[in-house]
């Protein structure tokens, strides 16, 4: 049976953006979200609009939202926990170790050893979502699946553009151009992005 997804997506501003989670304003109302942690540094800064989408975890006593930036993301999510032992809070671990779009590759590799990798997740789990999971899992579109996959060195850069005072929509825009343009280090691409900046690309 698919799991209710109640709270489908959200749309609004972020007023705070932590590792333990996000809040975003959807029209005075806060919604608190719990996050996959290597989808963090793409979430828009406080004040900035986000749209996000969710699934609910209805408890007797609570209910608990996790956002995802995409919906093959929550696919996968939701996949996670519909197996035996699974809950939300390992779910979400998992997907704080490794990037979804990777997941998928290395659980249709059924590469154990990699998904050991993860912190918390044993060769035994690992075994058994590989088991349960091979063949079930969505497939990521290649363009989304690439755009989640973005390198360090362009985050930090893109962090840098943003201490010198650029937004951060056009800092994105200036250190991925800079990166298709083939710059590398983050030296490279901070000074390729700023050079893009300033000529208003």
């Amino acid at each position: 049976m698919r799991r209710a997804v109640l709270i489908a997506s959200l749309n609004g501003t972020v007023l705070t953006k932590r590792p333990e989670g996000v809040i975003v304003d959807v029209n005075g109302v806060g919604y608190q979200l719990s996050v996959p942690l290597c989808s963090l540094p793409d979430i828009p800064e406080p004040g900035e609009t986000v749209f996000i989408h969710t699934y609910t975890h209805v408890r007797e006593d609570a209910l608990q939202l996790f956002g995802f930036l995409n919906e093959q993301d929550r696919e996968v999510f939701m996949s996670l926990i519909g197996i035996s032992g699974i809950g939300p809070k390992l779910g979400l671990a998992i997907l704080s170790g490794m990037p979804a779009d990777r997941f998928v590759e290395t659980v249709q590799n059924e590469d154990v050893t990699m998904l050991t990798t993860i912190p918390g997740l044993g060769k035994k789990t690992a075994s058994r979502l590989i088991l349960e999971l091979k063949g079930k899992l969505p497939s990521l579109d290649p363009e989304e699946a690439s755009s989640s996959r973005t390198s360090q060195e362009e985050i930090d850069a893109i962090s840098a553009l943003v201490n010198l005072g650029y937004k951060k929509q056009f800092s994105e825009k200036a250190v991925e151009t800079a990166v298709r343009n083939g710059a590398g280090s983050i030296e490279d691409i901070i000074m390729e992005a700023l050079k893009n900046l300033s000529e208003g690309k």
